[in-house]
């Protein structure tokens, strides 16, 4: 047995790694500490003794996780979503809480057991599936809404759970006074609350900020939150209810944001250590023996939740493919069933074996969630036939908007900066096609004139209908970085030599972006700093024109399309721009002279000519070195005056 020092030490080593490996490969963190959990437990290398502080020290992981979703709590956007929220999220709940029990029941467990397996098995993973839709772009869709709807009201319904399942392991006879006063008690708090609460929180907050101390603020915080819940847990209700009302109490008032920064750190560390501690739960030997119980009910988890989220959504108004792509992204389980089982735990309403097998069952399900996420179109597409004329629709609107266009511009994703870009693209008199997920933002810009249609630009058979093929330019106008590389992906594939200009929001973004072919990638903090930097100077007394002609030698820097401009038929042949340095593309096709030949080779600043950018199928360089072979199919972009393009591009094609 080791020391508690060293039970510090092996466990955040531990965590570390198996945290860090699990973050590399793009699976749930929560995965990683139930692992450690498992191997430092009693069932495996049993280095830890007493558990029991441990296990109190874990419980405020839960008080901050519930404080988090106090401070997401909105009364407004409960309104605005109370159709999805309380109606179709309600029924998901209920729904297969109830066929939980109804298996149960014939199975022959209690009542009670199956109605707390049903509460564990029933919720879906919050932190796993809203990533998942953020990085997908999917937020907006309506299978995203319904999911986000769904989540919110499981999050809402651990807090009267986590009440009433306690209420419900008391003895029969004393069963209907128990609920009764555990009722009353939560909504005199819950009245109490929303009653006063706010104004008076709102006030203390504010007399603690002008304070202008960033301790005493974190110390105020800390004090809110566990003294809430010690006084929740006083009147004999949960911790964690208590922690859910004082973020209640927070959300509406203007520190809310402020108080998220400063609570993560110890929820996350103290979430951390909370999972450990119902890894330790997990006896591997135990779940291998009963391992045909475990596939068997992660198979039954998957498929019922499934068929109870599906027919949900078809009960509130969704398409056979929305109610089948809600079901796919809902099916497997979530973090708050590892909560709700930490509370049963102590109660012993889960045989031992019953307890081993729910745990391992929802680890799975939570490694599988992202693969099925991920193949949940092709699912739809295979199994929902309706589904392939609704996508046929979706195209058939989106080519007909680009169908008398040509050298337009296809613009993905009409948000502020899509709109904003289309407005100047319209002052210029150049035409635009504009694919955007949301419905309503759609529907609104199109009533209005906009050429914008509804359209997932992150598929290919989207962006065929948009007229790539006609296009001059691609621009990825929102700031997702995986969606961003699945166009560049897609647009590589259909039409190499189309430029493709995207949104980053930093270097490392950019980095990605530049390596997987976009012709210039623009990042917000560099864009944000230009612009900081104008305004302080122009304010101190910099002359104007200084400071404009500081951005443009910094931005000429910094993007080298800026060095240029490419050449166009409406350009005057002896006007006086005739002789400046301009762009031009050339295609390098097989069997031309330089093919295989390097930059260094073509000897091009003999001719007064650069080589801008190299454009290929996968790679791309914007300072192409000398070393840089030329390949078939490349896109060569130089810069010169119009006489000296001419030469160089006739070296290309016979080599030299």
């Amino acid at each position: 047995m080791v020391n508690t020092l060293e039970l510090v030490l092996l466990l955040l080593a531990a965590a570390v790694l198996v945290v860090g490996l699990f973050r590399s490969i793009n699976l749930p963190p929560v995965l990683g500490y139930l692992l450690v959990g498992a191997a430092v437990g009693p069932h495996a290398l049993n280095l830890m003794e007493d558990s029991t502080g441990a296990r109190h020290l874990a419980e405020f992981g839960v008080v901050f996780l519930m404080f988090s979703i106090g401070l997401e709590f909105s009364l407004p956007r409960l309104v605005a979503m109370k159709r999805i929220v309380f109606g179709l999220g309600a029924a998901q709940v209920t729904g297969s809480i109830a066929l939980v029990m109804l298996i149960g029941w014939a199975l022959g467990l209690s009542l009670l057991t199956s109605f707390a397996l049903g509460s564990i098995l029933t919720m879906s993973s919050t932190a796993i599936l809203s990533k998942l839709l953020t990085d997908r772009m999917e937020l907006e869709s309506r299978h995203g809404r319904e999911v986000i709807g769904v989540l919110l009201f499981q999050d809402i319904a651990v807090v009267p759970l986590l009440i009433l399942i306690p209420a419900l392991s008391q003895p029969g006879d004393a069963l209907l006074a128990t609920l009764s006063v555990a009722a009353i008690k939560a909504a005199a708090m819950l009245a109490l609350v929303l009653v006063f609460g706010q104004r008076l929180m709102r006030a203390w907050f504010t007399l603690v900020a002008r304070r202008r101390s960033g301790e005493l603020f974190m110390l105020n915080v800390l004090l809110i939150t566990l003294g809430l819940a010690w006084l929740s847990e006083l009147v004999g209700l949960s911790l964690a209810l208590g922690a859910f009302l004082a973020g209640m109490l927070i959300s509406e008032t203007e520190y809310r944001y402020q108080v998220e920064e400063d609570i993560k750190p110890f929820r996350d560390v103290l979430l951390g250590l909370f999972f450990v501690t119902v890894g330790m739960f997990l006896d591997v030997g135990e779940i291998l023996l009963h391992l045909p119980a475990v596939l068997g009910m992660v198979a039954a988890l998957l498929v019922f939740k499934l068929l109870v989220a599906g027919g949900a959504s078809r009960l509130f108004g969704g398409t056979p493919g929305t109610a089948m792509r809600t079901g796919l992204w809902l099916c497997a389980g979530g973090e708050f069933g590892f909560v709700l089982l930490s509370q049963i735990d102590g109660l012993d309403l889960l045989p031992p074996v019953l307890l081993q097998v729910t745990v391992a069952a929802l680890v799975l399900s939570m490694l599988v969630a992202p693969l099925i996420v991920q193949v949940s179109d092709k699912l739809v597409m295979r199994f929902v036939a309706s589904e392939w004329l609704m996508r046929s629709m979706e195209l058939t609107r989106v080519a007909a908007q680009s169908l008398n266009t040509t050298g337009h511009i296809v613009i993905c994703g009409y948000g502020r900066s899509g709109q904003h870009l289309a407005r100047f693209f319209e002052q210029e008199g150049i035409s635009y096609v504009a694919l955007d997920l949301d419905p309503e933002r759609v529907r609104e810009a199109g009533a209005a004139g906009d050429t914008v249609v509804y359209g997932d630009a992150a598929r290919h058979e989207t962006l065929q209908a948009a007229g790539v093929m006609r296009a001059s330019a691609v621009v990825v106008s929102f700031s997702g970085v995986d969606a961003a590389l699945r166009v560049i992906h897609h647009v590589q594939a259909i039409r190499p030599d189309l430029p493709v200009v995207a949104r980053a929001v930093d270097e490392a973004e950019m980095t990605k972006l530049s390596d997987a072919g976009a012709a210039e990638v623009v990042t917000e903090a560099f864009e944000g700093s230009i612009m900081l930097a104008s305004h302080a100077l122009a304010l101190i007394g910099v002359p104007l024109n200084r400071v404009l002609r500081r951005i443009r030698e910094i931005r000429r820097q910094r993007y080298a399309l800026m060095q240029g401009l490419f050449h166009g038929a409406d350009d005057a042949p002896d006007g006086p721009e005739s002789q400046q340095s301009r762009l031009h593309s050339v295609v390098i096709p097989p069997g031309a002279g330089s093919v295989g030949q390097t930059i260094g080779d073509m000897d091009f600043p003999v001719l007064n000519v650069t080589v801008s950018v190299v454009r290929r199928r996968n790679i791309r360089g914007l300072s192409p070195g000398p070393e840089t072979e030329i390949q078939a199919g490349d896109v060569v972009v130089l810069l010169g005056v119009p006489g000296n393009l001419e030469l160089a591009e006739q070296r290309l094609m016979q080599g030299v």
